[in-house]
């Protein structure tokens, strides 16, 4: 049952992506501006901009520079950004490991505020402490994600400066990185002078990330852990003699975790969106950053690129997200 479904979900993963490449691959191109024209000087002539258009095979119909850029996208080849002048996959294979790092940790520590949060709340339930934690969620959720990095570049980059405001390393560190993944690698190479630089630079994008997604958490694992207190396994639990806190920790967790699970990788998705905005907000360089200079200068190769690889990291924890509820779920895995 489960290979049907990850074949099923094969296909759907297909049909979105060219979904995705047909809606991003019309919309840019009806959008008002023409790249060529951004990239010429005034007073070029008529000669120049056909020479460009031809280049960028932007003289021929819509759909045959669709199926070009489709055929050319299945053999790997995204095109050539119109702005940079460099291969659209190297630049975004390159920007990639960045974002990556920043909403992983931004999920760890969202992770981190919302679960003990949510074992608090339902220990305390009916009590001040869970109106205070349901205020808190309400607080953290009615702040999108980059009014909460305004607020932190306020507190700790300017009253308190404790952290870093902008870029992703101090540029006086010496790199000697063999891939993007800076905090990955420094960890292996156990370069802690190098982790701490990092992370003093991701700490504020990735809070700001993370504090609306901890309050989903939350509030979800809070809910379905109370109502899982009040099964009768709970029940006996307490009758055995084990404390509130043991029979939530032993027992009620692990079966409140699964719906937790689904919304979690759901919203982790959306958290890589978000990192468009927090990434501008934070000079961040990620590929989120790039998105935005990328819609300005109308650069439609690399725009189309970067849509794409980020519908297909949609796709890939979703598919993520099923495989391991299917797993965990003795009902799914036996059915």
């Amino acid at each position: 049952m489960i290979l049907q479904r990850l074949l099923a979900r094969l296909l759907t993963m297909l049909i979105t992506l060219f979904g995705v490449a047909v809606v991003v691959f019309v919309v840019i191109r009806v959008a008002p501006g023409d790249p060529i024209a951004m990239m010429l000087p005034p007073g070029a002539s008529d000669d120049d901009i056909l020479r460009l258009r031809t280049l960028y095979g932007l003289d021929k119909t819509l759909v045959e520079q669709f199926f070009i850029w489709l055929g050319g996208v299945a053999r790997g080849d995204f095109g050539t950004s119109i702005s940079l002048r460099q291969d659209v996959l190297s630049l975004v294979l390159n920007r990639l490991p960045a974002t990556l790092e920043l909403a992983i940790f931004a999920l760890l520590m969202a992770l981190a505020i919302g679960v003990p949060l949510a074992v608090l709340g339902a220990r305390e339930r009916g009590t001040a402490v869970e109106a205070g934690i349901d205020v808190a969620n309400g607080a953290a959720l009615s702040i999108p994600d980059f009014l909460w990095g305004l607020v932190l570049i306020l507190l700790f980059g300017v009253l308190v400066p404790v952290f870093e405001i902008s870029g992703r390393v101090s540029p006086r560190l010496e790199l000697p990185f063999a891939t993007q993944f800076y905090l990955f690698e420094s960890i292996f190479r156990l370069r802690f002078d190098l982790m701490k630089d990092l992370l003093s630079h991701m700490f504020m994008p990735a809070l700001a990330l993370a504090l609306p997604l901890a309050a989903i958490v939350s509030q979800l694992l809070k809910q379905s852990l109370k109502e899982i207190l009040d099964l009768d396994y709970a029940v006996l639990a307490r009758v055995k003699g084990f404390s509130e806190t043991q029979v939530i920790l032993r027992d009620a967790l692990k079966n409140a975790a699964l719906p937790t699970l689904t919304l979690v990788g759901v919203q982790f998705t959306f958290l890589i969106g978000g990192t468009v905005i927090v990434e501008r907000l934070f000079s961040y360089e990620g590929l989120g950053n790039m998105a935005i200079d990328a819609v300005i200068n109308r650069d439609l190769p690399l725009i189309q690129g970067i849509v794409l690889v980020f519908a297909l990291l949609f796709v890939l924890v979703n598919l993520a997200v099923d495989i391991t509820y299917a797993l965990l779920n003795p009902r799914l895995r036996h059915g």
